[in-house]
């Protein structure tokens, strides 16, 4: 209808990656409208409609695209769901505005890009792979420690770690927020530079993979992350971004949706 009122902060969609059914107050969420306790109440207070028909029922589903969703009588869009891997460069920050005026990622990304939520994020001397999405309960998912969720890290440190160092490493270290471990370590090459480690976490707290190489005496000299969980940073360049294709966002939702949330992907 022309000049109708619609609630939704992007009106564009992807009718193929979305045309699944989804209960309500995650359809509020992903518009941006609502929480998705705050679209509970929403729905129990009888504020929204499918259809033309009032709705009450927590479990109740809607097809994005495809079913017409009304909250106060306002036309709610469905938002695209969009993810994207960037590789960060070395000395630029992982927030929107930096009050000192360094380079953020969001000065490199396309602008609507800003709408994006980065999922972990990494310090101004990591480089390597972010991701960014606004697929909000996959993203609290992914970097919630409870998930245990792979980070796989390149490491450049001075000296070659004997096994000693290593096996410290893989039992875990005390650092001054808790005992910590890496998952896997594995010494990849050396060169006159340095030495260069394979190492993979299940965590994501602050600067966690240095500290834990300062501990064991192994300062880092530099340090980029290439995959997280299912996504690797593969050949892309520093600086450059790409959108996820439909399989990889699919495994990132597998490693995290209970069988119970299958039919809400």
């Amino acid at each position: 209808m022309k000049g109708e009122a619609r609630w939704g902060r992007n009106r564009r969609r992807n009718a193929t990656a979305e045309d699944a059914p989804v209960r309500i107050q995650k359809y509020l969420s992903q518009a941006g409208v609502a929480s998705r306790r705050e679209g509970e109440a929403m729905i129990l207070d009888g504020r929204v409609r499918v259809n033309g028909e009032v709705v009450r029922t927590l479990g109740s589903r809607v097809v994005p695209g495809k079913d017409r969703v009304e909250l106060d009588g306002i036309v709610v869009e469905g938002a695209r769901i969009r993810w994207v891997l960037f590789h960060k460069p070395l000395g630029v920050v992982t927030t929107r505005n930096d009050p000192e005026g360094r380079k953020t990622v969001f000065d490199l990304l396309p602008g609507w890009a800003r709408d994006l939520r980065y999922v972990g994020r990494l310090d101004l001397l990591t480089e390597g792979l972010l991701l960014l999405t606004n697929e909000g309960e996959v993203l609290h998912r992914l970097t919630h420690p409870s998930f245990g969720v792979e980070r796989e890290y390149e490491v450049w440190t001075e000296k070659r770690p004997g096994e000693p160092v290593l096996r410290r490493l893989r039992e875990g270290v005390e650092l001054e927020d808790g005992p910590a471990r890496v998952e896997r370590v594995e010494v990849k090459g050396s060169s006159r530079s340095g030495v260069t480690l394979s190492l993979v976490l299940r965590e994501g707290r602050n600067r966690e993979v240095r500290r834990l190489m300062e501990t064991v005496g192994q300062p880092v000299l530099r340090l980029k992350r290439v995959r997280f969980g299912s996504v690797s940073l593969g050949s892309l360049q520093a600086g450059k971004w790409r959108e996820l294709t439909k399989e990889e966002i699919r495994g990132l939702r597998d490693l995290v949706h209970p069988e119970e949330d299958s039919h809400d992907r």
